[in-house]
């Protein structure tokens, strides 16, 4: 199935592997590479049944007899192609029949605990007949005499030749005693021969056949066996051809039926196959889970299946009031874990794997499931992290839609953080438009407070130990996180004026306090003493910056975001809006979800209070009393337009009310 974590980036092909570690046969082995996350909820929750049916007749304490099928690939791959089967050959598949009837008789018994997983048995061919004839012509690895008569008739002469041979060479031992190295009679491959003394070789009539290492000692071949030895070798020829004959009706046999052979091997790897499953949710204390079309994901205690026991229960619901979870956190305190426990839980459970979850956990059936998780740099092609990440996020945009899980990993790292935030929400945005489900972890407070203030976000954070300075790898929905670095800094020794510095720097409440500078450099005692002009329309005169290009500035380390959020706000307000990273004015107050309308230069937007901070109160621009906010959100000919109409009607004065931005 395409498009499931195609970089194994989630490592699913190590959960594989440990499967693959379990099971006993070649034919299991190639369901386990096959195996992928299916998408026909019917299909999963029929497989899930199985495996828990499976575990169900390991945990009885019953051993299945699975055979190991060694050799069997070999064996069937040459039936039906002119080959004979040798006698190892025919006791291999003899050895399989008995295991299939051992197999059969074991699942008829597990019937009432496992119905769906032993009714396969009901399809294996028991083929008592090819059994008996293979077990009636052959026994420890040999062809019988009984196998045929004319393989009986030349070996009772075979029998009978020998031992008129072994007579003769005992007359010959005792006539030429004196000769001897030793008074045996040996075999020199198919003939028998005297260990005669080297320097009485001539003194012994018959053939030499080979001396010994030494060369003391050579052996002959009495004269008075040979023509028997000619008469044993045409015997022995005899005997092949017989063989032969036999192992041909075997084969015959074991190719007519064929057809059975395959099916038994078939039901043998379905059956290692599944037991594996069922002995990996056995390491892993997996369960059987709730499936589910709308969209859900409840994860209660999910455990990272190759984390083992060490792995901390993880809790996430996904999918109900919101469908992008935003994760925030210190480093290592277990984000990447958490997205990859869920993508993987996900995926294992679509292949009908248990998994190590608690009871109420239930899991949507995705079409795809993709991540972006570790940078992913590749030094060969020359792509930076920022790229791969840039790459991984494109293919994922043109794939999700939805039923699609997508998880993300760091988000806004490896480029400038301004871009890198406002490139992540807005494929956030996207993400969510094409209706997918998406889990991203990040650093970012921008992306924190989008995830607060949009609808179908939330923030969550993993949890934190301050006085350990360890992560406690648990995830509370409902709340950004924070990176404490400030603080792990500090507990780690770091100066406390370096500390207050940087969060000088990093959280002004005023433009950035510069460090005395050097060379007779002068500064302002403020920067307001610079000179000033408007950023707001001509007709108010009141709120000034230092009369540089406004882009610049916003650009430089000199203005910065103001204080602190969630003061309420009125008509006229100055504030700053944190994604733009620029000054408005307050041209609505908040409605009853806290968005509120904010006029830029000419442009109206509709922004959440949350993603606004207090910058100069109204109290500060404007004159004391009555004053006419019109001047400062409508244009001069507007004004004048509503002059005319507050006097007489008139069909040409039309005043056009521009759309709200978002």
């Amino acid at each position: 199935m395409k498009n499931f974590d195609m970089n194994n980036r989630l490592e699913y092909e190590k959960v594989k592997q440990h499967v693959m570690d379990l099971s006993k046969t070649y034919l299991g082995q190639q369901h386990i590479e096959r195996m992928q996350p299916l998408t026909e909820q019917k299909i999963i929750e029929g497989l899930l049944r199985e495996t828990e049916e499976a575990r169900t007749v390991i945990q009885h304490g019953a051993s299945v007899p699975i055979p190991s099928l060694e050799g069997m690939g070999q064996v069937i791959s040459g039936i039906g192609k002119g080959l004979l089967l040798t006698e190892a050959e025919l006791m291999l598949i003899r050895q399989l029949l008995d295991s299939t009837d051992q197999l059969k008789r074991f699942m008829v018994k597990k019937e009432s605990i496992a119905p769906h997983v032993t009714s396969y048995s009901d399809s294996l061919f028991e083929l008592r007949e090819v059994r008996d004839e293979i077990e009636r012509c052959i026994r420890h690895g040999q062809v019988v005499d009984d196998a045929s008569t004319e393989l009986s008739r030349v070996r009772k002469k075979m029998h009978i030749t020998e031992e008129r041979m072994k007579k003769k060479l005992e007359t010959s031992a005792q006539r030429y005693s004196s000769y001897l190295q030793e008074h045996v009679i040996g075999l020199r491959g198919d003939r028998f021969v005297l260990s005669v003394k080297k320097e009485y070789r001539k003194m012994v009539a018959g053939s030499v056949h080979g001396e010994s290492a030494s060369g003391q000692t050579v052996f002959i071949e009495p004269a008075d066996i040979v023509s028997l030895t000619y008469e044993l070798s045409e015997y022995r020829s005899e005997e092949a051809r017989e063989v032969s004959k036999v192992l041909g009706q075997l084969t015959e046999v074991i190719a007519a039926h064929l057809h059975e052979l395959n099916i038994n091997l078939e039901i043998i790897g379905h059956y290692d196959f599944l037991f594996a499953k069922a002995k990996y949710a056995q390491l892993i204390d997996g369960r059987e889970a709730l499936l589910n079309k709308n969209g859900l994901i409840r994860i209660v205690e999910g455990r990272h299946p190759l984390l083992g026991k060490s792995a901390i229960p993880l809790d996430i619901t996904l999918g109900e009031s919101y469908r992008t979870l935003i994760i925030t956190g210190p480093n290592t305190g277990g984000k990447t874990v958490a997205l990859k426990t869920v993508g993987l839980l996900t995926m294992m459970i679509q292949s009908g794997l248990l998994v190590p979850v608690s009871e109420g956990s239930s899991f949507h059936v995705f079409t795809a499931i993709l991540a972006d998780i570790g940078d992913g740099q590749n030094l060969e092609q020359s792509l930076s992290t920022f790229s791969s990440h840039v790459k991984n996020i494109i293919g994922i945009l043109q794939t999700a839609g939805p039923s699609t899980l997508i998880l993300l990993d760091e988000l806004a790292t490896g480029t400038d953080p301004g871009e890198g935030v406002g490139l992540s929400i807005a494929v956030l945005e996207e993400l969510y438009r094409k209706g997918a489900t998406v889990i991203a972890s990040t650093h970012f407070n921008e992306i924190k407070n989008y995830a607060e203030a949009a609808d179908g976000f939330c923030n969550a954070r993993m949890e934190f130990d301050l006085e350990t300075l360890e992560p406690l790898y648990q995830l509370t929905i409902g709340e950004a996180g924070h990176s404490y670095a400030f603080y792990i800094a500090l507990k780690l020794g770091m100066s406390p004026a370096i500390i207050e510095r940087s969060k000088e720097i990093a959280y002004p409440a005023s433009p950035i306090p510069l460090p005395p500078r050097t060379m007779n450099e002068t500064i302002p005692a403020n920067p307001t003493d610079a000179p000033m002009k408007s950023i707001l329309t001509p007709a108010s005169k009141v709120l000034t910056i230092p009369s540089e290009d406004p882009k610049s500035l916003l650009a430089s380390s000199s203005i910065v975001e103001p204080p602190k959020r969630g003061r309420s706000f009125e008509i006229g307000d100055c504030v700053w809006i944190h994604t733009l990273k620029r000054t408005g004015i307050v041209r609505s107050l908040p409605d009853h979800r806290g968005n509120l309308t904010v006029l830029v230069q000419d442009e109206r937007i509709t922004i959440n209070h949350k993603r606004i901070s207090m910058y100069i109160e109204r109290k500060q621009l404007y004159p004391e009393g009555d004053y006419d906010m019109d001047i400062v959100f409508e244009s001069k000919e507007v004004r004048k337009k509503r002059k005319i109409m507050s006097k007489r009607h008139d069909d040409n004065n039309i005043i056009i009310i521009p759309e709200e931005g978002s």
